[in-house]
């Protein structure tokens, strides 16, 4: 047989095979289809903002509409209520039929059911508009979360960084450093302050502080357990030592979240309040909550960003269900929605250069919001410490601060 012949069959066979693995695939999700239909997903996600649950409502009403799939979201106040609960399943033997279908969730609570073979998958590198949008080498926290392999284990979701907010009104120049909030406050005592931790925003502000106060940052990313923890982290409680002095409330009584931060702006009791959210600011002038003066800052050496993702307990009893909400949620329609300022103004994890024409001008006509950063504004974005940093920083802050 010629070489040329040889050259022409193995091609033919690869193409046969590519067609052959891309109907399998394609039938393998047609099976998932079918089993989804009439399931209801049980979805636990946090409910403290109003523009986050209506957005997950419009998703409900469209993965019914078009998948004969029930979404019910369960509303959190900590992320760990869920992983708790399933971990207390597993421990009496409730390995199938379990309440939670699907978690909003990342950090330290991914970690923890990892470690304790709480998920199902891996499953979504396999959900077609993951194959078809996401490219995993985008952003390395779409493969790591904050610091933990994701080896498909969830699915993404959306993208987050801290921004800061205040009001041009009261307010021209705002600080822009972890050092210049502290010489702010000593300056306007009483008008700075940050949630109390465990909420999650509250933590995210010591490891912010911590990130741009210790000289040993490259330590952030080993576990917590495994480094000098109190050699690392003494600049970070010498600072809020001081910044409690002259704090809100003299340090002794802290926001709950950053809607009670946005509050507290409105009412001209604190200068400045932080939000993951970059839309914040923009959603909250919308709906009459902030006045149209409040603009969004990040600092001047970059804020902490992550992802954040959907991932299905193992004894999840409507797996394919689950994974159909996920994979709608991946859908350009849901992640242009989502991205919308005055719906959510999440970031999307969509590859804009998978993206066909239509959808990309669908994203490039998103109004950004009077208060909402552009992505070259954000600028950099910090590393989120490994997961373990969480659970440890809020131990010692409760030992150091809680009343």
């Amino acid at each position: 047989m010629k070489k040329s012949l040889i050259a022409a069959t193995v091609a033919a066979s690869c193409m046969l095979a590519s067609v052959s693995t891309q109907a399998s695939s394609l039938q393998t999700w047609q099976d998932t289809l079918n089993k989804a239909k009439g399931q209801t997903v049980y979805f636990n996600a946090w409910g403290g903002a109003d523009n986050i649950n209506d957005y997950i409502q419009w998703a409900a009403d469209r993965i019914k509409e078009e998948y004969d799939v029930t979404l019910k979201q369960v509303k959190l106040t900590d992320t760990s209520d869920a992983v708790n609960r399933v971990l207390a399943e597993k421990a009496a033997g409730k390995n199938t039929q379990g309440s939670i279908d699907l978690i909003w969730i990342n950090g330290e609570n991914f970690r923890a059911m990892k470690d304790n073979n709480l998920l199902f998958g891996p499953f979504s590198e396999t959900l077609p508009n993951y194959k078809t949008y996401v490219d995993a080498y985008a952003h390395k926290s779409l493969t790591r979360d904050f610091g933990t392999s994701v080896d498909g284990m969830e699915s993404p979701w959306g993208m987050a960084q801290v921004i800061f907010m205040h009001d041009t009104a009261t307010l021209d120049t705002p600080p822009k450093s972890i050092a210049d909030l502290l010489s702010y406050a000593k300056a306007h005592p009483g008008r700075i302050t940050y949630p109390e931790p465990p909420q999650f925003l509250g933590s995210t502000f010591l490891k912010q502080a911590l990130y741009e106060l210790t000289p040993h940052r490259k330590a952030l990313a080993q576990p917590a357990d495994s480094v000098d923890f109190d050699k690392i982290t003494a600049p970070l409680w010498a600072y809020l030592d001081q910044l409690h002095q002259v704090a809100w409330r003299n340090g002794q009584t802290f926001p709950s979240s950053s809607e009670e931060m946005m509050r507290l702006l409105d009412d001209q009791e604190i200068d400045v309040a932080l939000s993951f959210d970059v839309s914040a600011a923009s959603v909250q002038i919308d709906k009459g909550n902030l006045p149209d003066t409040v603009r969004s800052y990040v600092f001047t050496g970059g804020t902490i960003g992550n992802t954040h993702f959907l991932a299905i307990p193992y004894n999840s009893g409507a797996k394919a269900g689950a994974q159909v909400v996920a994979n709608f949620m991946l859908s350009p329609e849901a992640q242009i929605k989502k991205q919308t300022p005055t719906i959510w103004g999440d970031l999307s994890v969509l590859s804009y250069t998978t993206l066909s024409a239509k959808d990309q001008a669908a994203f490039d006509a998103l109004p950004r919001g009077i208060a909402t950063l552009s992505i070259e504004q954000l600028g950099r974005t910090l590393p989120e410490p490994h997961s373990s940093w969480v659970d440890a920083l809020e131990k010692e802050w409760r030992k150091r601060y809680a009343q």
